[in-house]
């Protein structure tokens, strides 16, 4: 193979000693766009073991990360066990350390069991975790998220927050909108997300604890992570690759358009965009979420809530957000790969993938790596084909 950067354009830090003194390139001269661009950093992933490898595994879920030009995820606790004690937590760290292609950061449980009602063991987990969370719950209790956010603080740790309050959720299963109301579906009112990030915003003001916010979906939380930042809090934010560019008006009625949060109104994407462009939110994570087919074929109301995204989240956003001139390919680079890992402090290392920008992939069964394949756009043909993707030094990807 030769090694042919001539037509290759260098994003980020990544430059061609990095991929001449790791891999040869096959000769790009017959190809097209070509770009190298620094391995992406997911801080919101679910790879679902240990107790539910039906739904993915370490290799499966790794497998789909490579795939997407991620080498850096950070999974969510969501777990059997749940990794709420260092005894649970080393559980998955033998699964990390014997079926991860990539580089794998478990979160630890914030509660025992992830139910809101005692601490979990959040001093021996610390060493070992990128920070804590009950992904999936919000934490109800005001004394109990002041007490987290105070033990992370003397940690050197960020909680993780899945912001929802309970009692508004009255049963809902998709935004409480226009769409909900059409079709006689109960609907999750937007203030459930944004009710409570405003709680937790309170006590970061009192602990001075480092706080994240997981994929936002309402106009009103960007405002309130903007109102906070401007205040001098220690927090960031995340949204998702569908509540960037989907909202309530591409429902339909089968189970792979059901997320938690739900899509939104459009008023609700184009603040999530404005969010993005001005640095209020700096990451976009997946909240990759596979699920078996049965568990998706339920429609809206009974279907789990979760879709897939690492293996296609790039092109996806390439395609609408970038050649559509909505947001620079430059800052969604940043928002894939530097800001993540500069919050989280993790280090990119030897760690890049090669894109083909001018190739068209089909988002189809085949295509995605993952053990679940439930998403909106399954059928849809994206512009972005990654040819290489190298973790550590080591290749973890290559298209054939």
């Amino acid at each position: 193979m030769m090694k042919c950067f001539d037509k290759v354009r260098f994003m980020g830090s990544v430059d061609p000693k990095m991929v001449g003194g790791t891999v040869s390139v096959s000769d790009f001269s017959d190809k097209g766009d070509i770009v190298a661009i620094p391995g992406f950093c997911d801080v919101h992933v679910h790879f679902r073991e240990p107790g539910f490898s039906y739904k993915e595994t370490m290799g499966s879920g790794s497998r789909a990360a490579a795939h997407g030009g991620y080498t850096t995820v950070c999974t969510m606790p969501n777990l059997n066990p749940v990794p709420d004690s260092l005894e649970n937590l080393k559980v998955q760290l033998d699964m990390i350390k014997n079926g991860a292609g990539v580089e794998v950061h478990p979160y630890g449980a914030i509660t025992v069991g992830e139910k809101g009602e005692e601490l979990a063991d959040l001093v021996a987990m610390a060493p070992y975790v990128a920070g804590f969370s009950d992904d999936g719950r919000g934490v109800q209790s005001d004394e109990m998220m002041e007490n987290a956010m105070k033990t992370a603080k003397s940690l050197g740790k960020i909680i993780v927050a899945h912001c929802e309050v309970n009692s508004l959720l009255r049963g809902g299963y998709i935004h409480d909108g226009e769409y909900a109301r059409a079709h006689g579906h109960r609907g999750i009112c937007s203030e459930s997300e944004y009710a409570q990030i405003a709680r937790d915003l309170e006590l970061v003001a009192k602990t001075g604890c480092a706080y994240h916010v997981c994929h936002i979906s309402a106009k009103e939380s960007v405002e309130l992570i903007r109102q906070a930042k401007k205040s001098g809090l220690d927090v960031s934010g995340e949204t998702g690759p569908h509540y960037l560019i989907m909202d309530e008006g591409d429902l339909r009625e089968e189970g792979r358009f059901k997320m938690n949060p739900p899509l939104r109104a459009s008023a609700d994407r184009e603040a999530l965009v404005e969010g993005i462009l001005d640095g209020t939110l700096e990451m976009i994570a997946t909240d990759h979420a596979p699920h078996s087919a049965e568990e998706k074929s339920r429609g809206l109301e009974g279907s789990a809530f979760g879709i897939v995204g690492l293996d296609f989240a790039f092109p996806w956003m390439y395609t609408k957000l970038v050649k559509t001139g909505i947001i620079p390919l430059e800052k969604l680079i940043d928002c894939l790969s530097t800001n993540p890992r500069r919050r989280f402090g993790l280090p990119l290392g030897n760690s890049f993938s090669i894109w083909d920008l001018s190739a068209e992939v089909t988002v189809d069964e085949n295509f995605i790596q993952s053990q679940g394949k439930a998403t909106p756009i399954l059928g849809e043909k994206l512009l972005g084909k990654n040819l290489l993707t190298v973790c550590g030094g080591k290749v973890v990807w290559e298209s054939c």
